[in-house]
Parts: C-alpha cells; structure tokens; sequence
C-alpha cells in the first residue's frame, strides 16, 4: 500500500485529490496539510511514503517544504503538484530532492502513473516536461544565453524586494502589505524592474532571480507554484 501525504492549501482541491487516490488499487492518503509548516510535523509523524506538495502554500513555500520533509523523513518521495511548467522552478524541485514533477493540467491517469513510479523508485516528469527540456534549459542558463549574467546594480533597493517577492510566487496586495505600499506602487516596481532588466515574462523573472542571488540556490529557495 502506498501511503500518501497530501500538501494543498486548497480544500477543494485536496478533496478531489483524495477522491482520486482512494479509488486507486494499492493507494491510501493518510494525512493532509494545507500549510508547509504542518507538513512537515505530518511528514515527522506519520512516515507517508509519498508527499504530494503544491508549491504555493501559505507560510512556508512548497520549496522549503521539500527540503524540510526530506530532512525529518528521508525515506519519504516527494512529487510536486503544479499549474507552474516553468524550466527553473522543476528544476530547483529536482534539486530539492523531489522525484516528481506533475502539471495540474495533466489528465488524472497523469498524475496516478507518476505516484506509481516515484513509488517504484523512479522519477517522473508530467508531460511535456522532459529530461532532455531542462538539460537544454540548464545549460543555457549556464552559459548565460541572453548575453552575460544581468546586474542587480540596476535595480533600486525597493525594486529588488518586489522582484524577490514576486518570483516567492506573492501576490502584489501581499506584497503591498509585507512592504506597507500600495498593490499599485507595487505594479510599478514590478514593471520598472522588468524594463530596466530587459525581461519578458514571469519564466524570465524567475530565471534572473535564481541566477542573480535574490532567489539563494543554498541551502534553501524561498520561494514558489498550482491551482492558485
């Protein structure tokens, strides 16, 4: 029997996972948590043989909370639930320790098959992520692909808080409120920094805020992604 530890903040979500898994042959789900924090006081207690975790909780971050259910419970698999398909977040969950990656927007039968082979002691990426994607995406960022590594020195101290932040997967009201500015004020911050830094996209963000420190590679992430 496979039992399961499920992390999501959303009990709607979590219900539906665990209607999902309690119909499988040789499933169980054995203890839920909707905060990091309580996963990880679960994950101690109870010894699930796998965790599934959201990587936006409230609190702590899924990140964190890979790292700190391996740690209590280094027997237990991790596989990360996630509507995020971007390259630099599966791979800092690899990096974590998490032997799976499943998108939210995988059909169910998805998401059952790489329960079954993290539980077999193989790793499982949701299609279309793949092995050969996050080389390809790794070792661009490696070479710094868009010219060089991009410097922090352009970017006001403010501006840097609201991109670390962000790319923690908060919400500008959240942020707004930890920084006592408006979700406005932070829009422009937001805005401001992507120009400034020449980025695109939230994937671009994310990327830069990994490569440049404000996101620290050790020993823990502080940041996010799914359902949200």
């Amino acid at each position: 029997m496979i039992q399961i530890l499920l992390v999501e903040d959303h009990s709607v979500v979590r219900e539906a996972l665990r209607a999902l898994l309690s119909a499988q042959l040789g499933m169980e789900v054995i203890a839920e948590a909707g905060k990091g924090e309580e996963a990880v006081r679960l994950a101690r207690k109870v010894r699930p043989d796998i965790a599934v975790v959201d990587l936006m909780l409230p609190g702590m971050t899924g990140f964190e909370v890979i790292r700190e259910v391996l740690r209590v419970h280094p027997r237990c698999r991790v596989v990360v639930l996630s509507m995020y398909s971007n390259e630099s977040y599966v791979l800092e969950a690899l990096r974590l320790g998490a032997s799976g990656y499943v998108l939210k927007q995988a059909p169910a039968g998805d998401f059952v098959r790489g329960l079954r082979e993290v539980a077999d002691g193989r790793r499982y990426l949701s299609p279309p992520l793949s092995v050969s994607k996050l080389d390809a995406y790794a070792e661009r960022v490696g070479d710094g692909d868009k010219g060089g590594e991009l410097s922090t020195d352009v970017l006001s101290g403010r501006e840097r808080e609201v991109v670390r932040l962000v790319t923690q997967g908060k919400s500008n009201a959240h942020i707004g409120e930890i920084l006592g500015i408006s979700h406005r004020t932070v829009e422009g911050h937001r805005a401001a920094a992507m120009r400034k830094l020449g980025l695109r996209n939230q994937a671009d963000l994310v990327r830069y805020a990994l490569s440049s420190g404000l996101l620290p590679q050790d020993p823990v992430l502080r940041e996010p992604c799914f359902g949200d």
